[in-house]
This record gives C-alpha cells, sequence and structure tokens, in this order.
C-alpha cells in the first residue's frame, strides 16, 4: 500500500495554540514529498503538478481538533440525546419532501439493490440533512492534515489521500476545489473516496459521477453500497427487546448477529422475531433512564458498516420507519 512507503517517517501533532508559527505549506514537509514521489511511481502523477497542489493548503488545525475523541465519560452518552437530533419534526418533514422530489430515483434504486426507499432517504438524512450540510473543508489539505499530522490514524488516512487523488483525477475534478468533511467524507452520502471509488455509482447517465451535485448518482450509490455489505431485501432491521437480568455478556459479544432468536431467548432475551433469525442484543444507555434493548438483525449489521455505531444504526433505522409510516400509499388507477 502507498502509506507504507512513507509511514516510516512519522508524524508530529501540530501545535495548536494561539501563538504558534504558521505551519509550512505541505510542499515542504518531508512527509508529503516522499508521499508525491510515490504517487508518481505508483500511478504516475506528475510531481511538479501535484507539488504546486500541496503548495497551496497548509496542516488545519481545526480538522486536527474535530479529529480527536471526545472526551465524554462512556456513563454520558445518551441514545435519547442523540436521537433527538436526528427524530426531530424538522427532520422527518425534509425526508418526506426529500421522498416526494426523488420517488423515481429511490423507486429504481429499490428495484435493482433491494434496498428500501425509506432507509436510502434516512441515511442520506442523517449524514447531511438531505444534502444540506456537505461540509465546508476542501478535503486535499483535511485528508493531508489528517495523513501527516494525526498519528493514531495516519496509516488510514493517507489510503484515502491516495484514493481521494486518483478519485479527483479519474472525474476529472480539481482536487483543490472538491468540499467536505473535516474528515474528508464527500457529497450528499458522505462517502469517503475509497468509498465513492469501489461503491458509488453513475445512477442518472451522465458518465460521470458526482456525489455533490447528482442527487441521483447519491441515491444509488447508498442503496449499492449496503447491498455490496449484504443487505437483505425485505428482511427486518431490529425489534424491541426485554432483558430480565445481566446483559453483559451479550452486550460484549458485539452487534454482529452470531447467535438466533431462540438461542438468545434460552438465555433470558425476550422479543418478537423468527426463533432461527440471527440477532445481536444492542443496548441504547440514557444516564438517568432504563435502558433500551433490541434485537438488530443482519441489516442492522449493515447500517453499521456505513457508521459503526449502534446509535447511528437505530437513529437510521427509526428514522426510516418515521418516514415510511407518513409516506402516502399510491393506488394505481
Amino acid at each position: 500500500m502507498l502509506s507504507a512507503l512513507v509511514a516510516a517517517l512519522g508524524a508530529l501533532l501540530l501545535p495548536l495554540t494561539a501563538n504558534a508559527e504558521p505551519p509550512p505549506p505541505f510542499s515542504e514537509q518531508t512527509e508529503v514529498r516522499a508521499f508525491i514521489a510515490a504517487m508518481h511511481e505508483q500511478h504516475g502523477f506528475d510531481v511538479a503538478h501535484l507539488t504546486r497542489q500541496f503548495a497551496q493548503i497548509r496542516p488545519n488545525a481545526i480538522v486536527l481538533r474535530a479529529i480527536r475523541p471526545a472526551a465524554v465519560p462512556e456513563k454520558q452518552r445518551s441514545w435519547q440525546r442523540y436521537r433527538e437530533r436526528f427524530l426531530n419534526p424538522r427532520r422527518i418533514a425534509g425526508g418526506q419532501r426529500f421522498w416526494r422530489e426523488h420517488a423515481a430515483v429511490l423507486a429504481r434504486a429499490a428495484a435493482i439493490y433491494g434496498v428500501p426507499p425509506e432507509v436510502i432517504v434516512a441515511i442520506i438524512g442523517v449524514e447531511t440533512e438531505y444534502g444540506g450540510n456537505m461540509g465546508s473543508f476542501t478535503v486535499l489539505e483535511a485528508l493531508a492534515s489528517l495523513a501527516f499530522h494525526y498519528p493514531p490514524r495516519a496509516e488510514f488516512f493517507r489510503s484515502e489521500l491516495e484514493q481521494f487523488l486518483l478519485m479527483a483525477r479519474e472525474n476529472g475534478l480539481s482536487p483543490l476545489g472538491v468540499k467536505g468533511s473535516y474528515a474528508g467524507a464527500i457529497g450528499i452520502p458522505q462517502f469517503m473516496p475509497s468509498s465513492q471509488r469501489r461503491y458509488a455509482v453513475d445512477f442518472d447517465g451522465d458518465d460521470r459521477i458526482d456525489l455533490r451535485a447528482s442527487t441521483s448518482d447519491a441515491i444509488g450509490s447508498v442503496a449499492r453500497y449496503l447491498q455490496q455489505y449484504g443487505w437483505q431485501k425485505d428482511a427486518p432491521i431490529a425489534v424491541p427487546a426485554q432483558v430480565p437480568g445481566d446483559a453483559s455478556a451479550l452486550i460484549a459479544a458485539g452487534i454482529k448477529p452470531t447467535l438466533s432468536v431462540r438461542e438468545l431467548a434460552a438465555q433470558g432475551v425476550r422479543a418478537t422475531a423468527d426463533a432461527d433469525r440471527p440477532a445481536a442484543l444492542i443496548d441504547l444507555v440514557t444516564p438517568e433512564a432504563a435502558t433500551e434493548y433490541w434485537l438488530g438483525f443482519d441489516n442492522f449489521y449493515v447500517i453499521t458498516r456505513y457508521n459503526r455505531s449502534s446509535f447511528y444504526a437505530m437513529a437510521v433505522f427509526q428514522l426510516a420507519e418515521a418516514l415510511r409510516e407518513r409516506q402516502p400509499q399510491t393506488t394505481l388507477p
């Protein structure tokens, strides 16, 4: 992998104090010059051209602050607080509008990939509130900042930086002109560059993939992403569960379904579901409130491949259910 060629050089976190000297452009940094040389050797990039692009960006202190894990104790995590961010009247109404405006494209994606429209809409709603908040960071600068100045995940972000430059070249984009999140996620569905190259589709038929400007490409790409990770058409996502005793061992087993509903029932978990279906016990914790327990099935696990958080997957599921319940049923003449 390209990142291995430069990883050995190491990376130092930028000083983030107000009095720190502004960091030099990326083009002056030894690691970046090694990265540029590797991009030339492996992918044929022009060294001078790439150097000029890196000369126009500097390490971004806001990105480096944002990526650091929040110093919030586990006991303060709140499902109810998280849920309120996504299950609210504004986001539900926005999802209804988005579904109406793009009903034909959503129906086509569902027919091809087997993912229901409400799930596609809910993911886009959670990610960017239906394209309204796609991020304002220069993706090249954000990824370079994390690739060369955030040691805990430097290898991952160097790989994403490589994928981003390849993606930009393939789609005729200027790397300096692409905006996204502080972590380098792009467009209406917030795909990382590697995911865009691997899963995104030209769903509007214009011979290019544009996840920022083409809602059709975004819809088709979300559906294909979930399908490629194993989405099961017409299968359930999750159901409420009751756990009368200590559930810590089952929770520690993780969110990948490994036990059948019948096997979980033998350990005291009660839920209304197909006894033979694999499931995982999910806990949704809110301080000073009773923990919610759910059984998450394979499709719930697939949603966590988009964002590896049970809170995230449950927010997508519940927003999808709220949208489906409010979607008017059309009848054929």
